[in-house]
């Protein structure tokens, strides 16, 4: 078999271009437009008192209400429903209903399920590596135990092409990429105890039947090598089976940023360092019987900037042989993640070849406002080629 060449693409190299630049600039923020006002759309669509964006013309948002096609495509009437708004840290930020991660009888499911619990997640799957991820936002207080039972549900893959014969998945890896608090706000909420052995009881929300969760910190540990802090965390439903996750925290991603440029060799080694992390079994009993490479869940403090650049990030990784393909990869034809063109067409014909433009376009289709900021655009494409050059000078 012939070496993996690790020169960096052509493409990538003309992306450094500054007109390019620009151009994939305004390709995708005129379609993330388009999407924002159809989602403002299924927002008055489905309330009887407007919630529409006042920032939205009324004519263009009368003009979208006609456009059943993009008003379904994108509507996020559940999560924008009156009776959960509580349950979204930030009001602007709700998942797209046909991707959305639901909490059912049967487990981790996607879409509209009439049983399910809420929680501001979709599920995403890369464009280019090819794996399952759930982006989510980081939990409030009212929702930790539906975050929790994420880790004790049996997930019923988004894939239609999984084997029937698959071996048992659940959710045993979570990547907070930000810090509980930054600048003095509150970014996200603490679910777990930070003092090992110590156990916390966690209640469901309001009008919910299930047990409490038993949540105890096992251990915690700095990794040095890739800047970040892993927890292993046991959860426990009242007469249940303890299961345990591990919780990787990054430490230096600030908030509508990105690393510095001295914190970015550790970032490469912390996307690394979780993918070994998440296909690790060597503390599990019945490993035999495991996912090998579960999906992973990915949160921010709303799961939309640095989480849409981590798994935009990853993907690319994973094309070009820089991190390992999925442990059971799917073809690109699966029809479990792809079940509609997007109504808004290809990209522009110029862009056809950039397969970062593709792969934030792409995760914009399953949850909103993926990949929120320039900067961060930017920073995947100068993370990619810093992972080349790294690559080959090894």
């Amino acid at each position: 078999m012939a070496a993996r060449s690790f020169s960096v693409p052509e493409w990538l190299e003309y992306a450094r271009q500054s007109p390019h630049f620009v151009s994939v600039i305004r390709a995708l923020s005129e379609r993330e437009r388009a999407r924002t006002v159809a989602r403002n759309a299924s927002r008055q669509r489905s309330n009887s008192k407007s919630q529409r964006n006042p920032y939205t013309p009324t004519h263009i948002l009368s003009s979208f209400l006609h456009k059943t096609d993009h008003v379904e495509h994108y509507s996020v009437s559940v999560g924008s429903s009156r009776d959960l708004q509580q349950c979204n840290r930030y009001l602007d930020i709700t998942p797209y209903d046909r991707t959305r991660v639901v909490l059912s009888s049967r487990g981790l499911e996607r879409g509209s399920v009439p049983d399910g619990r809420y929680l501001n997640a979709n599920w995403v799957r890369e464009l280019a590596g090819g794996k399952w991820w759930i982006a989510s936002q980081a939990p409030l207080p009212n929702t930790a135990h539906a975050f929790l039972s994420t880790m004790l549900s049996p997930i019923v893959h988004p894939s239609a092409s999984r084997a029937p014969n698959a071996k048992t998945s659940r959710i045993r890896t979570v990547v907070q990429l930000t810090q509980n608090i930054e600048s003095g706000m509150r970014k996200a909420h603490v679910y777990f105890p930070d003092a090992q052995g110590e156990a916390w009881d966690i209640p469901p929300e309001d009008g919910h039947s299930a047990p409490p969760l038993k949540v105890t910190l096992r251990q915690s540990s700095y990794i040095e090598d890739a800047n970040c802090v892993l927890s292993r965390v046991s959860v426990e439903p009242l007469g249940g089976q303890a299961i345990v996750f591990q919780h990787l925290l990054y430490a230096s991603w600030p908030d509508h940023g990105v690393p510095t440029d001295e914190a970015r060799a550790s970032f490469l080694r912390f996307t690394r360092f979780v993918d070994e992390a998440n296909r690790d079994l060597s503390s599990h009993l019945f490993y035999h019987e495991l996912d090998p490479d579960p999906p992973i869940i990915v949160n921010c403090s709303a799961g939309v900037g640095r989480t849409g650049s981590f798994i935009a990030l990853s993907s690319l990784l994973r094309k070009y042989g820089l991190l390992p393909p999925p442990a059971s990869p799917l073809s690109t034809e699966d029809s479990g993640w792809k079940v509609t063109p997007s109504p808004l067409g290809p990209l522009p014909e110029e862009l056809r070849d950039d397969l970062v433009a593709q792969e934030v376009d792409m995760l914009r289709e399953q949850r909103p406002g993926m990949v929120q900021r320039e900067a961060q655009i930017a920073f995947i494409y100068e993370m990619l080629i810093a992972a080349f050059e790294e690559r080959r000078a090894t």
